[in-house]
């Protein structure tokens, strides 16, 4: 026998295709894990947006109805539910129950918005505390809060003759990530 033949091994073209294989297995399995990483994330940040979302709400809702000042016949025995007739947040109605004609107007600060026409248009960069005071570790999160009182309804309440309105509260993260929260507030 030669020497040649009792030799054992693998040829080139052999060992290039194993190399192949195996670097396309390993690439594969890299990118599953850098994927799983990535994609872990985006549950905390729906879970977090979530919270501000409520909080937010939850603040809104605590709120009155009307502006506390709001009594347009001067008799205290009669109160919002009674006397707000047009769509509470409105800016033209010059008897809206908490829009910027109500008497006390619109509030310039967070921490005194005391109805739920206050928060109409707030837009914070950055979730913030019921003062208006920036929570750190939430800077990557946009709330945008919008209250509709123009032709909402709801059980045959009409928004139109200041008995209801909606919020709306939308929470953004900087990646892209939205979550919405909708509930309706009734004068009553």
């Amino acid at each position: 026998m030669s020497p040649k033949a009792n030799q054992a091994g693998f040829s080139l073209i052999e060992l290039v295709v194993a190399i192949v294989i195996l670097s396309i297995g390993v690439t594969a399995f890299l990118t599953l894990i850098i994927n799983a990483g990535k994609n872990s994330i985006d549950p905390q940040i729906r879970v977090q947006a979530n919270a501000i979302a409520r909080a937010y709400m939850e603040e809104v809702m605590l709120t009155r109805f009307c502006e506390p000042d709001f009594d347009p016949d001067g008799d205290p025995a009669t109160d919002c539910a009674a006397e707000c007739s047009v769509s509470a947040c409105s800016t033209a109605a010059p008897n809206a129950c908490g829009g910027i004609n109500a008497v006390g107007g619109a509030e310039a600060g967070r921490a005194v918005f005391d109805d739920v026409c206050d928060y109409n248009g707030l837009n914070d960069v950055g979730a913030q505390d019921q003062n208006g005071n920036p929570i750190g570790t939430l800077g990557d999160y946009t709330v945008n809060v919008a209250v509709a009182d123009n032709g909402t309804m709801l059980n045959g309440l009409n928004a139109n003759a200041g008995q209801v309105v909606r919020i709306d509260i939308d929470v953004t993260h900087t990646t892209g990530t939205t979550t919405s929260l909708s509930s309706f507030k009734a004068n009553f």
